[in-house]
């Protein structure tokens, strides 16, 4: 898969969450990296930054944006086909969106989205 089309069905996974939750992400941007951090190998996404659960009222005085990061190489080692990789895109994004709502790792296995 083309890193065109591995960003593509990184948009479409966001483009499936529903319109309701998207309106009250904030200060959040979703990247598409080659590979993590060193160490880290095997993660296919990382949510980097302060869920919303955690922030009060003079957070965002000069904040960074959060940090979605879905890595592409790990993503395709991981699948077969290019189903499965748009698959598994899907649920990485909904993944690391849930930790900017506050989700817990524990929680979002609980409901499927490992």
């Amino acid at each position: 898969m083309s890193e065109e089309e591995f960003e593509d069905a990184v948009a479409d996974g966001l483009d499936a969450l529903p319109e309701e939750l998207t309106r009250m992400m904030s200060n959040v941007v979703v990247l598409v990296e080659d590979e993590p951090p060193e160490g880290e190998e095997e993660i296919l996404g990382l949510y980097e930054g302060i869920p919303l659960t955690e922030r009060d009222s003079g957070w965002d005085a000069g904040a960074l944006p959060d940090r979605i990061l879905v890595f592409r190489g790990p993503t395709l080692r991981a699948c077969e086909t290019r189903e499965e990789v748009v698959e598994e895109v899907a649920v990485t994004v909904v993944h690391e969106v849930g930790h900017h709502f506050g989700i817990s790792d524990e929680r979002l296995h609980e409901l499927g989205w490992a």
